[in-house]
This record gives structure tokens, C-alpha cells and sequence, in this order.
């Protein structure tokens, strides 16, 4: 497959690269800073494309077969604070880049679209999601964010909303309500809308087992138009 990547550079993003060409697929970058583009890119094709603007959107999508949006303001992998900060000043980026994305997907019709989401709009119960849960600023803490990172969560489910409203060939990819670097095991369980645990009640997967999933879910779909999950 042509398998384009916004997000290419970031945490998720690398481990997607590096697991889509070491399957021998065509991988194309979309960044919308030129100069961050390498002299000598090897395997990897670039294009220069701002997701939040449908103009350079939509002739970068021409020839894809699939689009990956691991978006998130900053670079996380470069800068984990400055990604934070932006989320927490800016959250509707997260919703704005959706609507665009969809409005260059018209465009191209039979362009499917896998979206790196976020992990709070899943279930811990019937009609509980993790995002409603009392502890949640408490679950933020643990994690290193701040009580304000809440509302990049709540923007991650207003984008997830729009998908689900949407006419296009979408997949929403929540991870586990932690990820992080770890081991390309290949032991893992998937879900759909309810959060997975482990026996422990936590809830864990690597950023390489995720980018392995996301590319099984390339090459053989099972979750057209829904959003599935991940977790040990």
C-alpha cells in the first residue's frame, strides 16, 4: 500500500514508519514544515501538507491509498511539555484538524483515514467513560499531565464524534490508557469502545505493539467506520 503519515516524527508516528516499511509498504510523511524535511530522507517520501489547512490537504492525498493521522500540536517526541501546553491552550486543534481532515477526504472519495485517538472516551463501565470518572484528574496525575489536560481529552471525544457523524472511510484507534516506549511483542488483546485491562485492572500497551495493530488494521480492516482499542 501508499500509506501517508501526519505525525510521522512524533512518539506513535516513528514506530508506524518503522513498522509499515519493514513490512515493504510505500510510506509518505506529510509535514507542514519543509525545512524539517531531510536532505537525504532514504525509504521514507515527504510531502509538505498543514492539516489544518484542506488546501495543501487535499493534492498532498493524491495517490494514497491510506491516510494515518497521528496528529498532536508540537512534536511530543522532541518536546513532551510544549505538546502538553499546547493541548491544554488550544484543545478545539484537535477537533479543527478533523473537520478539515474530512472535508479533504470529499475529495477523495475512496481514501480511507485511520485516526491515532485518545483513550479517554472509552468505557470503564455501561455508559461510563474514563473521561466521566471521578479519579480522572487523579489518573492524569499518575500519568505526569496536568488536571488541565482534561480538555484535550474532552476534545479527542468531540473529534471522535465527528468521525462517527461523518459519511468518509474512517477508523479510530484509541490506545490503552497508558502507552510508551516498550517491546514489539505481538501479545496483545483488542476491544472496541470499553477500555482494556489486565487481570491487575491496569490498562498498558507499548508504542511499538500499538503501531504493530495499527498496521494489521491497514492491511486487513475490521473496524470500518467504528473505533477499536488496545491493550495488554
Amino acid at each position: 500500500m501508499h500509506i501517508g503519515i501526519i505525525g510521522a516524527t512524533g512518539n506513535i508516528g516513528q514506530r508506524i514508519v518503522a513498522e509499515a516499511l519493514g513490512r515493504n509498504h510505500h510510506v509518505t510523511a506529510l509535514t507542514r514544515h519543509p525545512s524539517r524535511i531531510p536532505p537525504r530522507p532514504g525509504p521514507l517520501a515527504w510531502r509538505v501538507a498543514d492539516i489544518h489547512d484542506v488546501g495543501s490537504l487535499v493534492p498532498a492525498l493524491g495517490g494514497l491509498d491510506v491516510l494515518v493521522s497521528a496528529y498532536g500540536p508540537g512534536n511530543a517526541s522532541l518536546d513532551p511539555r510544549d505538546t502538553v501546553e499546547r493541548s491544554v491552550q488550544a484543545p478545539e486543534a484537535y477537533v479543527a484538524a478533523a473537520k478539515a481532515l474530512l472535508e479533504a477526504l470529499r475529495h477523495h472519495p475512496p481514501l480511507r483515514l485511520l485516526v491515532v485517538g485518545g483513550a479517554g472516551s472509552l468505557e470503564v463501565r455501561p455508559g461510563v467513560q474514563l473521561v466521566d470518572t471521578e479519579d480522572f484528574e487523579e489518573r492524569l496525575k499518575k500519568l505526569g499531565l496536568p488536571a488541565e489536560y482534561k480538555r484535550a481529552v474532552l476534545a479527542h471525544r468531540d473529534a471522535l464524534n465527528l468521525y462517527r457523524t461523518s459519511n468518509r472511510h474512517w477508523t479510530y484507534f484509541s490506545p490503552a490508557g497508558w502507552i510508551g516506549p516498550g517491546e514489539r511483542t505481538g501479545r496483545f488483546r483488542l476491544g472496541e469502545d470499553q477500555l482494556v485491562v489486565d487481570a491487575n485492572g491496569d490498562s498498558r500497551i507499548s508504542y511499538e505493539d500499538y503501531a504493530l495493530a495499527l498496521v494489521d488494521e491497514l492491511e486487513r480492516p475490521r473496524f470500518h467506520e467504528r473505533r477499536f482499542t488496545i491493550g495488554y
